[in-house]
């Protein structure tokens, strides 16, 4: 399974973007996650989606601004991400069917290239 992240650039404080995430060569019945990693950071997970969309799970720090969301039928994955502030500015990832927790960046067998987010103040 590849992954093709897209959608990051440059925001004003207080903006909004949204993230897409496409997969392709292979199915995309699984779980399906978003993280970020800023300079000199650890990956941080922000959210992730069962791959019926109905299951849904936030990190503390994004929970009420971000929201994920997919197509099946495009085989792709979204992440909505509004009141975005300085501490958002990272590069974020879409990650794809992890063998255990979901909040966990070990547990995803597959990841896409990265897409930047930098919200200016």
């Amino acid at each position: 399974v590849q992954l093709q992240a897209s959608g990051g650039g440059l925001v004003q404080a207080g903006g909004s973007l949204r993230l897409t995430c496409t997969a392709s060569g292979g199915t995309f019945d699984f779980p399906l996650g978003w993280f970020r990693q800023a300079p000199g950071r650890n990956r941080e997970f922000l959210a992730a989606i069962s791959w019926t969309g109905k299951s849904t799970y936030y990190a503390d720090s994004v929970k009420g601004r971000f929201t994920i969301s997919r197509d099946n039928a495009k085989n792709s994955v979204y992440l909505q991400m509004d009141s975005l502030n300085p501490e958002d500015t990272a590069v974020y990832y879409c990650a794809a069917d992890p063998a255990g927790a979901w909040f966990e960046r070990d547990q995803y067998n597959y990841w896409g290239q990265g897409t930047l987010v930098t919200v200016s103040s």
